[in-house]
C-alpha cells in the first residue's frame, strides 16, 4: 500500500511541478498547430500538382477539353449520385400583384414528401421570358433577404423571370423544429453541418442536396410556357455563389451564370479562413485535386460574370487568381470576351451595383440586349408576406414532412441488407482490401524513429517520455511506464484518451494499478489530441465540433481523421514490437471518445491488439442519424463506410478480439 501512495504522489506532482512548462509535455514546441500544418501541407502539395496540370491543359485547346473531362468525371464521383426524378406536385399558395410584375409563391417536391418553397417573379406580359435562378445565402430569411427580393424585382422590371428558391435549412425550410415549426438550433451554418456528416456516410453530402433541390427548380421553371428554356441563367451570392458554381459544373441547361461573394482559391481560403459550413463541403475535393474555378472550367465557355467585393472576408487575393486562371482558360477557347470579374469597392453580399452588373451581364447574353435597363428603387415585402405557407415552416405546414435528418436515417437502415450481402458474399481480406481504401491507409508502412527526450527511475516503476515519428506522419508524444527492472508480465496497456495523457495522470490510480500487477503502461495523445490538439477558439462552437475545421480539412486531403488515427496507433504498435522489453506480449487498448473509432478499426486490422475497452462512443455508425444533433460527428466520419459494413460487421471478423464498452458517468468515472 505504502508503494502504491508513493508512486501516486510523484504522479501527481509531475502535474503541479517542474519547470515553467508543462511537466507532462513531450514535445517542445507550439503543439498546437501540428496537425493543421500537416494537414495543410498536404493540400498544398495537391494543389501543386494540380497546377502543374492545368499548365499542360492550357498549352492547347484539345489539352483543356481533356482537363474539362476530368474534372467533370472527378465532381460526378464526389457527388455520390442523384435520386430519382419524381413528380413535382407543384402549386401555387398565392401570388402578390405589383404595377409591371408579380410575384407566386409556389411549393414543390424535390423528392417525394420534402418540399421546397420558392417565389417566382414574373415580368407583366405574356413571355416566353428569359430566367434566371437566384441562389441565397445563409441569412435565415432565405428568399424574403431585403437584396434578394431587390435583386428579383430588377430582374423582373426589366423583362426576366426569377425563381428564388430557399434552400435547406432555410427559410421556410427549416429542418430541426419542435412541433410548432419553431426552429431548435442556432442557424442554417449548423443545420448544414449536422446533416452533412449523417449523408457522407452513405457516400453523399448537403452540396448534393442542394444541387438535386436546384435541379428540380429548374425543371419546375422550364416547366412554365411563360418561360423560354433556351435562355436560362443562375446567379446566387455567398452561400448561394456556392450553389451557383455546383450547379453551372452539373446542369447544362444554364446559358449564363453570376456567382456572387464566393469565388476564390479553396486552397488559399482554407489556409487564411479555414473550412465552411456543410453546404460547402465536398469530401476528398482536395485528393481528387479540385480547385473552385475548375467547376467553371466545366461551364466554360459559356458567359461567366464573377461578382466580388474588394474588402469581402472572401479572400479576393484568391478571387484575382481563380479569375486569371479561367481568363488563360477561356482564351485557349477563343472567348475572351465572355469571362469578367466585376469588383466593387465594399464587402460581402450583392450590393446595388454587383446587382445591376450582373442584370446588364444576362441581357446581354441571353438577350443580346446592351441597352440602358430599368432602374427604380424596389419596394420588398414583409417576410411573411413572401411565405409559401401560412406559418413561414413546411415542417408544420406538412405533417409527414420527410426531412434531410430522416432521410440519412432511411439511407443508411435501408443498406443493412446491402451490408450484410457485402459481408457474406466477400472474403475476409477481400473485407480488409476495403477497409483500407476507405480509410485511405496503405497496407505498408515506412519504420518509426523513436526518440527517447527523458527518462527517470521511481520507486517502483520508471516513466519514460517519448516521440515516435514516422517519415510524412505527425510525431506521437508518448509517456511509457515500465515496472521495476521492467519486467512485464502478461501485457501491456495502451490507453488512449481523447482528453490528453494529462488527464489519465490526473487520475493517478489508473497507472499505478496497472504497474502494481506487473503491466507495462503506454499513455500516448493521437493526432488532434492532447498535446496536438487545437485550443477551443479555433473552432466556432456553430459547427458542434471541437475540432471541426481539422476534420474537414482531412476530408478535403482524402484522409478521414480516424484513419490518420489508425496510422498512429499502428505506429505504437511498431513501437512496441521495436522494444526487447515489450514485443511479443499482447496488447490492451483503452480509448475514449474521438480514439474509440479508430481503435476499434486498428485492432480489425492489426491482430497485435488482444483486446479492446471503449468508452464515450459509438457502438454503429448508424448512431450518427439516429443522434444528428449530437457533437463531434466529424471526428468519427468515413464517407461511403455504411454502403459496405458497420462496425460490428468489423468486430465480427476478429472473433477472437475481446471489446468492452463503457458508459462514463457524470463524476468522471466508468461503469
Amino acid at each position: 500500500m505504502r508503494q502504491i501512495l508513493l508512486i501516486a504522489s510523484v504522479l501527481l506532482s509531475l502535474t503541479i511541478t517542474g519547470t515553467a512548462q508543462d511537466p507532462y509535455k513531450v514535445m517542445d514546441w507550439k503543439t498546437e498547430t501540428t496537425l493543421r500544418s500537416y494537414l495543410l501541407q498536404a493540400m498544398h502539395q495537391q494543389y501543386d500538382e494540380r497546377r502543374q496540370s492545368l499548365a499542360h491543359a492550357l498549352e492547347a485547346p484539345g489539352n483543356l477539353a481533356e482537363y474539362r473531362e476530368q474534372c467533370r468525371q472527378k465532381y460526378l464521383r464526389l457527388l455520390g449520385g442523384m435520386p430519382a426524378v419524381t413528380p413535382l406536385n407543384a402549386f401555387v399558395t398565392g401570388r402578390i400583384e405589383r404595377i409591371d410584375y408579380s410575384v407566386e409563391k409556389i411549393i414543390y417536391e424535390s423528392r417525394p414528401g420534402h418540399h421546397v418553397t420558392s417565389n417566382l417573379y414574373l415580368p407583366a406580359g405574356k413571355g416566353p421570358f428569359p430566367a434566371v435562378l437566384i441562389f441565397c445565402g445563409h441569412e435565415m430569411t432565405s428568399k424574403a433577404t431585403v437584396s434578394y427580393q431587390e435583386t428579383a424585382i430588377m430582374f423582373a422590371s426589366n423583362g426576366f423571370a426569377a425563381l428564388v428558391i430557399d434552400p435547406v435549412s432555410q427559410g421556410e425550410r427549416v429542418q430541426f423544429t419542435d412541433s410548432a415549426g419553431k426552429r431548435i438550433l442556432r442557424g442554417s451554418t449548423t443545420e448544414h453541418t449536422l446533416l452533412n456528416a449523417g449523408a457522407n456516410l452513405t457516400g453523399s453530402g448537403v452540396v448534393a442536396w442542394e444541387l438535386f433541390d436546384n435541379v428540380r427548380s429548374l425543371d419546375y421553371l422550364v416547366s412554365r410556357p411563360e418561360i423560354d428554356p433556351d435562355r436560362i441563367g443562375c446567379l446566387g451570392n455567398s452561400g448561394g455563389g456556392a450553389q451557383t458554381t455546383w450547379f453551372i459544373g452539373y446542369d447544362e441547361r444554364i446559358k449564363a451564370a453570376a456567382p456572387c461573394s464566393f469565388v476564390t482559391s479553396r486552397e488559399r481560403e482554407y489556409e487564411l479562413n479555414g473550412t465552411g459550413d456543410g453546404c460547402q463541403q465536398l469530401p476528398y475535393e482536395g485528393r481528387e485535386q479540385l480547385e473552385i474555378a475548375d467547376y467553371f472550367m466545366i461551364f466554360a465557355p459559356k458567359p461567366l460574370l464573377i461578382l466580388a467585393g474588394r474588402y469581402d472576408f472572401v479572400d479576393y487575393r484568391g478571387t484575382v487568381d481563380t479569375y486569371n486562371e479561367l481568363s488563360e482558360a477561356y482564351s485557349v477557347l477563343g472567348a475572351t470576351d465572355k469571362i469578367r470579374l466585376f469588383t466593387c469597392e465594399d464587402g460581402h453580399g450583392i450590393s446595388w451595383p454587383k446587382q445591376e452588373a450582373a442584370l446588364k451581364w444576362f441581357r446581354r447574353w441571353l438577350c443580346n440586349d446592351t441597352t440602358d435597363i430599368i432602374i427604380d428603387m424596389p419596394v420588398p415585402e414583409a417576410e411573411n408576406d413572401t411565405w409559401c405557407t401560412p406559418s413561414g415552416q413546411v415542417t408544420a405546414f406538412f405533417q409527414d414532412e420527410v426531412t434531410v435528418q430522416a432521410v440519412n436515417l432511411k439511407n443508411v437502415n435501408d443498406r443493412q441488407e446491402a451490408r450484410k450481402h457485402y459481408m457474406s458474399v466477400n472474403k475476409p481480406g477481400e473485407v480488409m482490401a476495403k477497409l483500407h481504401e476507405l480509410l485511405a491507409i496503405s497496407a505498408t508502412c515506412s519504420k518509426i524513429n523513436t526518440a527517447n527526450i527523458a527518462s527517470r527511475e521511481y520507486p517502483g516503476y520508471t516513466m519514460e517520455k517519448l516521440i515516435i515519428r514516422r517519415e510524412g506522419e505527425v510525431p506521437l508524444p508518448c509517456h511509457l511506464f515500465l515496472p521495476d527492472n521492467k519486467t512485464v508480465r502478461d501485457t501491456i496497456v495502451l490507453r488512449l484518451d481523447h482528453r490528453g495523457k494529462l488527464a489519465v495522470i490526473e487520475e493517478n490510480k489508473f497507472v499505478t494499478t496497472h504497474i502494481n500487477n506487473g503491466r507495462a503502461v503506454i499513455l500516448a495523445d493521437l493526432r488532434g489530441m492532447g498535446e496536438t490538439a487545437e485550443k477551443p477558439e479555433a473552432n466556432d462552437p456553430k459547427y458542434y465540433n471541437t475540432e471541426y475545421h481539422n476534420a474537414i480539412l482531412s476530408l478535403h486531403t482524402g484522409q478521414p481523421l480516424p484513419a490518420q488515427r489508425v496510422k498512429d496507433i499502428f505506429s505504437l504498435l511498431d513501437f512496441i514490437s521495436s522494444a526487447d522489453d515489450l514485443k511479443g506480449l499482447p496488447v490492451k487498448v483503452i480509448a475514449s471518445g474521438q480514439a474509440a473509432v479508430p481503435a476499434l478499426f486498428a485492432a480489425v486490422l492489426d491482430t497485435r491488439i488482444a483486446s479492446l475497452e471503449l468508452s464515450e462512443t459509438i457502438k454503429s455508425y448508424a448512431e450518427i442519424t439516429q443522434r444528428p444533433m449530437d457533437k463531434d460527428w466529424f471526428s468519427l466520419v468515413v464517407p461511403g463506410i455504411m454502403n459496405y459494413f458497420d462496425l460490428p460487421d468489423l468486430v465480427a471478423m476478429r472473433p477472437d478480439l475481446e471489446v468492452k464498452y463503457f458508459v462514463q458517468k457524470n463524476d468522471g468515472n466508468e461503469k
